[in-house]
């Protein structure tokens, strides 16, 4: 029977080609696209799981409601982890701290090209508890002993053959940022690239001391980001538990006013890389309403595949009425129908499900480019994937063809056998025309979250910030002994496209800024804000294109004597007018002298667009130079010009840092990092989108075709009774206008309500119009009519003669 089955559908397939071919395309992008994100979510998923007590394995966030932005930071002061380990003993191996370095330079003696600049997430100081927390394959070395000794590291097998080649790195020695030496004492395997602590160069703790934190060891006040503490709770302490025996903790060790805004949160290892709030040191975090919306358009595009299958078997139904009552006929019950129907949608399916793992794998590349994911991590081949593979069949074939098969075997045989079977005007109709209006829905949804998507990113990349971002190059500077700064400076200065140059803390807006509290004036405690401090030489205004809207600019000093506020900061200290803070005066730091304001400059973006514009201050400080903005005259014309600038500046760069990596960066390119994620989500909608309405317009193909062999005499009738082509084409496509307009009315309050939460997200953002919606309908709209004019002018011009004949 099962063989019957098979070979009267392949029969039925091979003689309705047309449609089989239409099904097999739709079901297979269908199937593709839900496999495809299948393997991304899961990816997203996967994110540090394979530690063994990930569950129960923790990181310190300090939280801290006066400090700016969220006020979360993810590093916790240096005494912290001493003072853990002596209040919570049963915690003694089970908390840690990894000290990131945010880049650095790492050399090996006797080889050619022996300098190796590392990013950030690579580099970290970490305990041997470290490795009881975190979970490494340890190639050579022991994780109780490899790092116990000062100067001592271990490596993963990439950084390893990067640094020594083949030959093996144990007992051989690398300097980090030409600081200190230390000796390979272990070698661990390759940590997943799913990680969120991906440190692949741990250097011993015991070094940190003499290498030169960030922070004081005894200061229980400053944070430094990159100064992680994580810990793994016992089974029987919850996180809430711990969280609240914090509280003391604090009390203990700080003064009350520090610890009256101040808290420690809880953030467990496995939601890292899902906080965009507090990022993490792979780089990369996707939000988990970003992963459950990937995996809700992926089996809403299934569906509306299916739904085309639906509509595709429908329209075939008067076509199959007679060979269903031939089979009742002749014995056949219904449920033998409906298996045989069943067969045909699994065949279908069956192809779909090959075709679609062919256009994965060929859309891998892609994909993985388009959503930053490690393409080698998304395999088809593994029993995971085969697994879902064949849920997935199973779904489609009965979503797909279950509703067909009970409408098809359903017929009366009489009726069927007599050609008097009339399917419009039917409840099968109504259901039919339900399911179009579930598909536009769904392709307008899209298309609306796309153009909003699309105009916001467009207002990011051409927002106002405050400054101009064209045609200024950025370089790193690394520590640096007396005079190089200057010695650069020279050098450069008298390049022909040198418009202006100016050393900076960092360039305008960054994610990582530095945090301060102040006293105003003789206040006798610290303001109720803290501000951003922004260590910039008096060139920056020019190599930026700040504007000084009162007073002046600081004069040049190696230290802080005078400051300049933004117009933020004057209005959080309650004064109108700019002109009125000039002369006042402010003390930063308990132990510092007050320092003169002298200028405001008008408001620029601190940080991205994700955030407002802070208070912000202005001052001299040599030694916290880490930027060099270099603004060309060249502007965006000549790039041979260009090109021979920067290999310019490389030159002079390296006779006054020789011993260091030249790095650099255009202005406009490092402030499009910012927004990796949301551009992600904006090609990620563009898209689905695409496919979506592709697969639309198939299913609008065979409902077109349905109601042109449903309404074949109706259509006959009309034209013998004087009907124009015109007039034709213009009924049934009234029809789909109505359809596309009910669409965009379920659809527009879905879309404006998802895409307003995502541009919550921004401080500064577009207003959601309604010439996005209407635009959305038009696109819908013409797409509908070109999809439909094909049958509806075919069915317009035949010669009724013909129609009417078989009456």
């Amino acid at each position: 029977m099962i063989k019957n089955y098979i070979t009267t559908a392949l029969r039925v397939l091979k003689r309705n080609w047309n449609y089989t071919v239409i099904n097999v395309v739709g079901l297979t992008f269908g199937l593709a696209c839900c496999l495809v994100l299948f393997l991304a979510i899961r990816y997203e998923l996967s994110y540090d799981r394979h530690h063994a007590n990930a569950e129960r394995t923790y990181r310190i966030i300090t939280y801290n409601q006066n400090s700016g932005g969220d006020g979360r930071n993810t590093g916790a002061p240096l005494p912290v982890l001493a003072a853990l380990r002596a209040d919570f003993p049963e915690l003694a191996h089970q908390v840690t701290m990894a000290y990131e370095l945010y880049g650095g330079l790492v050399r090996v003696q006797d080889r050619q090209g022996n300098k190796f600049q590392e990013k950030e997430g690579v580099i970290a100081f970490v305990e041997p508890e470290y490795f009881r927390v975190f979970d490494y394959q340890w190639v050579s070395g022991s994780p109780k002993t490899a790092v116990n000794n000062p100067q001592t590291a271990v490596l993963s097998e990439k950084m390893a053959h990067r640094y020594f080649g083949n030959a093996n790195p144990v007992g051989k020695t690398i300097r980090v940022d030409n600081k200190m030496d230390f000796v390979v004492t272990g070698l661990v395997k390759d940590p997943p690239v799913t990680s969120s602590v991906p440190f692949e160069v741990l250097l011993s703790f015991a070094s940190l001391k003499q290498y030169g934190p960030t922070t004081d060891w005894n200061d229980w006040q400053s944070n430094y980001s990159g100064a992680q503490i994580y810990m793994t709770l016992p089974e029987q302490v919850a996180s809430a538990q711990m969280e609240k025996r914090f509280v003391p903790f604090t009390h203990k060790y700080m003064k009350p006013e520090q610890v009256k805004d101040l808290q420690y949160e809880l953030q467990p290892l496995t939601n890292i890389h899902f906080d965009t709030r507090t990022g993490n040191s792979a780089g990369r975090t996707v939000s988990k309403q970003m992963i459950w919306a990937m995996g809700l358009i992926g089996l809403f595009v299934l569906i509306t595949a299916c739904v085309n299958f639906i509509n595709l078997a429908t329209a075939q139904a008067i076509r199959r009425a007679k060979e269903v009552g031939v089979r009742k006929v002749l014995g056949s019950s219904r449920t033998q129908l409906v298996r045989q129907f069943l067969s045909e949608t699994g065949l279908l399916t069956s192809l779909a499900i090959i075709l679609a793992f062919l256009v994965a794998d060929l859309s891998i590349p892609y994909v993985s480019e388009l959503l930053d994911i490690n393409a080698k991590s998304l395999t088809l081949f593994d029993p995971g994937v085969v697994l879902f593979v064949l849920i997935l069949a199973l779904l489609t074939t009965v979503l797909a063809g279950f509703y067909p098969a009970l409408v098809l075997s359903g017929y009366q045989p009489v009726l069927a056998l007599r050609g008097k079977m009339r399917m419009a005007g039917s409840s099968q109709l109504t259901l039919r025309r339900g399911l179009i209006i579930f598909q536009f829905a769904i392709s307008q949804m899209l298309v609306i979250g796309t153009i909003i998507a699309y105009n916001q990113m467009k207002y990011v990349r051409t927002a106002d910030l405050g400054y101009n971002k064209d045609a200024v190059l950025t370089v790193n500077i690394p520590d640096r002994k007396p005079g190089q700064l200057e010695a650069l400076r020279a050098k450069l200065v008298g390049l022909p496209n040198v418009k202006s140059l100016s050393y900076g803390i960092s360039i305008p807006s960054s994610d990582g800024n530095w945090w301060s509290g102040f006293r105003y004036e003789n206040a006798d405690k610290d303001a109720d804000f803290s501000i951003v401090m922004r260590f910039a030489d008096t060139s920056y205004i020019n190599t930026y294109g700040l504007k000084l809207i009162a007073g002046r600019m600081y004069q040049p000093a190696d230290t802080a004597r005078d400051l300049v506020v933004n117009e933020s900061f004057v209005k959080k200290i309650g004064l109108l007018d700019p002109k009125q803070i000039l002369g006042k005066r402010i003390r930063i730091g308990a132990n510092s002298p007050q320092k003169e304001i002298v200028g405001v400059v008008r408001d620029f973006n601190t940080f991205s667009l994700h955030q407002e514009t802070n208070a912000c201050v202005l001052t001299n400080r040599r030694d916290a130079y880490h930027s060099l903005g270099i603004k060309l005259s060249t502007g965006q014309g000549s790039t041979e010009a260009i090109h021979n600038l920067i290999g310019e500046v490389e030159t002079a760069w390296n006779a006054t840092f020789p011993d260091f990596v030249f790095k650099y960066e255009f202005l406009d390119q490092a402030l499009n990092s910012f927004y990796k994620s949301e551009e992600r989500m904006y090609a990620l909608f563009r898209l689905l989108a695409s496919i979506a309405i592709f697969i639309g317009c198939l299913g609008l193909y065979g409902v077109v075709a349905f109601m042109a062999e449903a309404r074949t005499k109706e259509v006959g009738i009309r034209k013998v009774l004087g009907a124009s082509v015109g007039n034709i084409v213009s009924l049934f496509s009234a029809d789909f206008v109505r359809l596309v307009f009910i669409a965009l009315v379920i659809a527009s309050p879905v879309a404006w309500y998802v895409m307003g939460k995502w541009l919550a997200d921004f401080p500064y953002k577009i207003d959601i119009e309604w010439w996005m919606f209407a635009l959305a309908g038009m696109l819908a709209t013409v797409i509908a009519l070109l999809t439909i004019s094909f049958q509806s002018i075919k069915a317009a011009l035949m010669n009724p003669v013909k129609s009417l004949r078989s009456e």
